[in-house]
Formats: C-alpha cells, sequence, structure tokens
C-alpha cells in the first residue's frame, strides 16, 4: 500500500489501529488499537522515557532559557556555583508547559540557583514552598514575584516542579511546588 498524507485530521468513527505485517505469513499483528470511545486497548504498549537534561548539571556555573519545547523534562543541578534558568518567553503557547528541577549538588555557601520569569513584573509565580527538614511540614504560599531562588546551603535533593497555568502573551502565571531545606525563596 501507497503512504498517503493528509492535510486535515484523519477521521473514524469505528476507532484506529496500527499493524504491522509479517513479510513471510502475511499475518497482521495489531500494534496500538484506539476504541471509539477513544480508550486505548490493554493489550497496546506505549512506551515513552521522560528526558532528563544536564546543562545545568556542570561543576561550573550555568546560565540558560527554557524552550516550550523542552515541557517534561527533569532538568539537574549542580548548585556549586550560581546558575540562572529563565523560563519561555510569554506566549500563549506555554500554558501546560511543565518543568521539574532536582539539585544533585547542594547549592555552595555564598551561591544560589535562580529560576527567572522573563520580563520584570509582568510574571508570577503562585509557589507552595516547603520546608523539608524532618519534622512537621510548614509550606508557606506566595504568589507575588518573578524569581524563584534555591538559597546558599539548600541541601542535595531539593525539588521543584513548576506548570505554566495562564499566559496572555503578555503576562503568565506558573503554579510551583518547591521542597527544600532551607526553603525557597520567591521574590
Amino acid at each position: 500500500m501507497a503512504n498517503s498524507t493528509f492535510s486535515g485530521p484523519i477521521r473514524s468513527e469505528n476507532g484506529f489501529e496500527q499493524i504491522t505485517v509479517d513479510t513471510s505469513t502475511g499475518a497482521a499483528t495489531t500494534n496500538l488499537d484506539i476504541s471509539s470511545a477513544g480508550a486505548i486497548s490493554t493489550s497496546s504498549t506505549i512506551t515513552a522515557k521522560k528526558v532528563i537534561d544536564t546543562t545545568f548539571n556542570a561543576s561550573a556555573a550555568a546560565t540558560g532559557t527554557l524552550t516550550a519545547a523542552q515541557s517534561g523534562t527533569l532538568f539537574l543541578i549542580d548548585g556549586t556555583n550560581n546558575n540562572v534558568i529563565t523560563l519561555p518567553t510569554v506566549s500563549t503557547d506555554n500554558v501546560g508547559v511543565h518543568y521539574e528541577f532536582l539539585l544533585t549538588v547542594a547549592v555552595a555557601s555564598g551561591k544560589t540557583t535562580t529560576i527567572v520569569l522573563p520580563g520584570s513584573a509582568v510574571s508570577a509565580f503562585q509557589g507552595m514552598l516547603s520546608l523539608v527538614a524532618g519534622t512537621a511540614a510548614n509550606a508557606v504560599s506566595d504568589v507575588a514575584g518573578d524569581t524563584l531562588t534555591l538559597v546558599a546551603a539548600t541541601v542535595l535533593n531539593a525539588r521543584v516542579s513548576m506548570t505554566c497555568v495562564s499566559d496572555d502573551g503578555t503576562n503568565s502565571k506558573w503554579m510551583t511546588t518547591a521542597l527544600s531545606t532551607p526553603i525557597a525563596t520567591i521574590a
């Protein structure tokens, strides 16, 4: 069968199957089966791996700007030197973009790792910041500020998760959760 190219969506009222055909026997094997209700069959296997990025995991200071195409990525961070991570420029395409960060080396004395929203005072983090010190949780809610900082002496294994929840091309809001000791700051 020849390849077909479509300029619009492929539509079906009775589901969709992706198959392979054994060249020697002609037997068809269903690799993916999506029912007419949109459910993926339990016999189908979908495999995917989270992208792990080491751009900020070097012992030298690192500065970089993330892209929306990197959504879903886990960024490893070495806190030996000052790091500055800038989120993508405001755009309506950012809604739903999600990043995770993991500190693989503690933030050194007198150093910081900052995650910055672009544009001064046009966007804000909506953060839940928790101190992880082996004691009762003491989350802090902070909804003002465009810079999240993992301060000096932040311990190995600190984690930050963030998702863009609104972006009109001028202003954006990012839902953020940070688990660290000492507690992260938003300013």
